[in-house]
């Protein structure tokens, strides 16, 4: 049985990946969940994470986690919810079924695993849940409507399983905006989203592992936010 984990979803690529490496480097023994094979799973297995494929966009991909978690974990340190995507609306879409995609992976995921797993995280004197959310929830989306309301509800989560879970199981948001650029992204892309913040810089995947690890190594914050902007609202 695997005792003291910290659990990632989707982390065999980008943030994800930096953030589980960055927490094994860090003494923290890593779960990651992932859905498409990908370069960072080998990597992950070489390092020493324990590797889980599971497509959390449908019910089944959720409850098997939930069954193999409580058969193969004794204890979690912590519930990282990082498993994201990203689908705008279109003229030419199914608008319904990119919603209720959304809010699959961005809230009916969280939601399910944060109530399946509080036994196995209060075996603990402390755990932790993070939610990755997103800058966007502050002021909207009008490309991605369905994306920024389903990270707005896994954001509201933080508030609500705050106060059901404390004072065993801290639990806290974190707000980015730009992290890291796609490989496909124009150089006239890259320099407008550079103005956006006073900051002005691509920080990198290691800026989430901070922010997690400050949360980790935290005894006093729950049911806040931690933005990571760049200072876009004072721009």
């Amino acid at each position: 049985m695997l005792e003291n984990v910290v659990i990632i979803t989707g982390g065999a690529q980008r943030v994800g990946l930096c953030v589980a490496l960055d927490l094994i480097k860090a003494g923290y023994q890593v779960v990651v969940t992932y859905r498409t094979h990908r370069l960072g799973v080998e990597e992950l297995k070489q390092n020493g994470a324990t590797l889980i494929q599971t497509d959390f966009s449908n019910q089944d991909g959720i409850d098997n986690f939930i069954q193999w978690a409580n058969e193969n974990i004794q204890s979690i340190r912590g519930l990282i919810h990082n498993a994201s995507d990203w689908q705008g609306e279109s003229s030419t879409n199914c608008n319904n079924l990119i919603a209720e995609c959304m809010m699959q992976i961005h809230f009916h995921t969280p939601y399910q695993l944060n109530l399946a797993l509080t036994d196995l995280m209060k075996k603990l004197d402390m755990a932790d849940i993070i939610h990755i959310s997103d800058y966007v929830i502050e002021k909207g989306s009008d490309k991605h409507i369905a994306y920024s309301a389903s990270k707005a509800a896994m954001d509201n989560l933080t508030l609500s399983f705050a106060k059901l879970l404390a004072p065993s199981i801290k639990v806290n948001s974190i707000l980015p905006s730009l992290i890291v650029f796609n490989e496909h992204d124009t150089e006239s892309y890259k320099t407008k989203t550079l103005k956006k913040s006073v900051l002005g810089i691509e920080p990198g995947e290691a800026e989430i592992s901070n922010a997690i690890l400050f949360i980790l190594n935290s005894r006093y914050m729950t049911g806040r936010q931690l933005k990571l902007d760049g200072g876009r609202h004072i721009l």
